[in-house]
This record gives structure tokens, C-alpha cells and sequence, in this order.
């Protein structure tokens, strides 16, 4: 699989449910009883999975709208700032 390519059954995942699957990866790896093979594949996923959640926040960042008020008192909206 190239690097920064999700798989097509992540891409299709919300967020919450990436984070799950994230969770449960990363609490399976921190147990240590897994076979080194099936570590390892859990670890690529969950890499997988972590690229993806980064993905949906970014996206949701962006669309994110900051409320503001003009000059003239009117009610508007511009596009919020990150740092």
C-alpha cells in the first residue's frame, strides 16, 4: 500500500468509528500477546486508521465558520483561523 493511502474500508469510517477501531488497536498492542505478524499488521492499520481520523479533522477544521459582528452591527460569518 503507498504511504498516505487509506484503504477503502477505512475511507469509509467516520471519525468516531475510526477512533474506536484506533482504540482498540492501540490497547491490543499495549497488552503485548499478539503474534509479531498480527502486531505488526494491527500496527499499519492503526496508522491507516490515525491518517484518517487526522483526515476528518482537518476537513471538519476547515469548515468550521467563525461568527462575527460588522461594522455596522450586522451578524456575519468568515472562516475561522487555526494556528
Amino acid at each position: 500500500m503507498a504511504e498516505g493511502v487509506v484503504p477503502g474500508d477505512i475511507a469509509a469510517l467516520s471519525f468516531e468509528d475510526a477512533l474506536a477501531e484506533l482504540e482498540k488497536i492501540v490497547s491490543s498492542l499495549e497488552e503485548g500477546s499478539a503474534k509479531l505478524e498480527d502486531a505488526i499488521s494491527a500496527y499499519e492499520r492503526g496508522t491507516q486508521l490515525k491518517q484518517h481520523c487526522e483526515s476528518k479533522l482537518k476537513a471538519a477544521r476547515e469548515r468550521v465558520e467563525k461568527i462575527t459582528l460588522g461594522p455596522g452591527g450586522e451578524v456575519r460569518t468568515e472562516n475561522a483561523e487555526f494556528k
